[in-house]
């Protein structure tokens, strides 16, 4: 893969837009037309952080491995970034608090937003999920059947009892009520130089082995503040909100899903893969075998990518 940072076509793009009425972050490698006969396009939908920029090398990967034929992109959740300059975090404060877009609900909602206004109705789709990013997919799913979806990839999935797993339980009283008083220190920490902060976050990753350095940059990022409130507000949701996991959805698309589960994973446990697999015995449901984190964005992107490039390549006529 050292060839990879020399190819033009692994050169993305970057556009930021309002999307329901909130600033949204879009990463695109690959920007050819969509309306190119056949087209699938690959969308990354995030977990918590969304922060794009994240799975910037394995989007990289993917869009490689299927030889720069689809397009790779993600969105952002809705204000898990940093405007532009010429932008603020809201384009309509009305709009964005009428539908808490910000919240988990509202983050669905601006996924289904995001395709109506973005991605051409016909074009086929290869979802991949990060997190709660796969309890978003199969809300998608739910709630717009006519989508063309070909495949959604189900990465760490946090879709059912969050609370009740390991970091669930640490996490909530965190983030359901002591929230505000962690805004004051990411506060004092977005006001430090950036070259600072990306000392410190170097500091902190310094125990992963083989870090993605990719990943120094959003993490700078996630620490401007409105970023990471958003982040805590969103999180906060998701531990009382995704609570049992929709039976009825995945036995509807069973056939286009792929779950993939860490054998360490504080935020979804083995015993919900066990579950998922005595439920569901014909379903694609796998266990990791080569000791992922559950923030496999960190340092293993790309061998994450190339395993999903082995599952689902002859599901796509390349």
């Amino acid at each position: 893969m050292d060839h990879m940072g020399t190819d033009r076509r692994d050169e993305p793009k970057t556009d930021f837009i309002y999307c329901g009425g909130a600033i949204t972050e879009v990463l695109k490698f690959g920007t050819c037309q969509l309306q190119c006969e056949n087209k699938v396009l690959f969308l990354i939908i995030p977990g918590n952080p969304g922060v794009v920029d994240f799975y910037r090398s394995f989007m990289q990967t993917l869009h490689s491995m299927f030889g720069y034929l689809h397009p790779v992109w993600a969105v952002s959740h809705a204000g898990h970034c940093v405007p532009p300059h010429s932008m603020d975090m809201v384009e309509d404060a009305s709009l964005a608090a009428d539908g808490d877009v910000f919240g988990l609900n509202g983050q669905i909602e601006h996924k289904l937003a995001f395709l109506k206004k973005s991605v051409p109705r016909e074009s086929s789709l290869v979802l991949v999920g990060h997190s709660i990013g796969c309890f978003i997919i199969l809300e998608m799913m739910k709630r717009d059947p006519d989508l063309k979806i070909v495949k959604a990839i189900m990465l760490f999935p946090t879709i059912e009892r969050m609370a009740e797993t390991p970091q669930g339980k640490v996490m909530t009283p965190v983030l359901c009520h002591m929230r505000y008083v962690l805004y004051l220190p990411v506060f004092l920490l977005s006001l430090l130089p950036d070259t600072l902060k990306a000392s410190l976050i170097k500091v902190l990753f310094s125990a992963i082995q083989g870090l993605d350095h990719t990943v120094v940059q959003p993490t700078v990022a996630l620490l401007s503040g409105d970023c990471a409130a958003n982040a805590m507000y969103m999180g906060g949701q998701e531990m009382r909100e995704v609570l049992k996991r929709d039976n009825m959805t995945i036995k509807n698309n069973l056939k286009k899903l792929v779950f993939y589960y860490g054998a360490t994973d504080h935020w979804c446990p083995v015993e919900y893969y066990q579950d998922m697999k005595q439920d569901f015995p014909h379903g694609d449901v796998r266990l990791c075998e080569q000791g992922f984190r559950h923030a496999f964005v960190l340092d293993a992107g790309r061998e994450v990518a190339t395993m999903v490039f082995q599952w689902i390549s002859g599901d796509l006529r390349t």
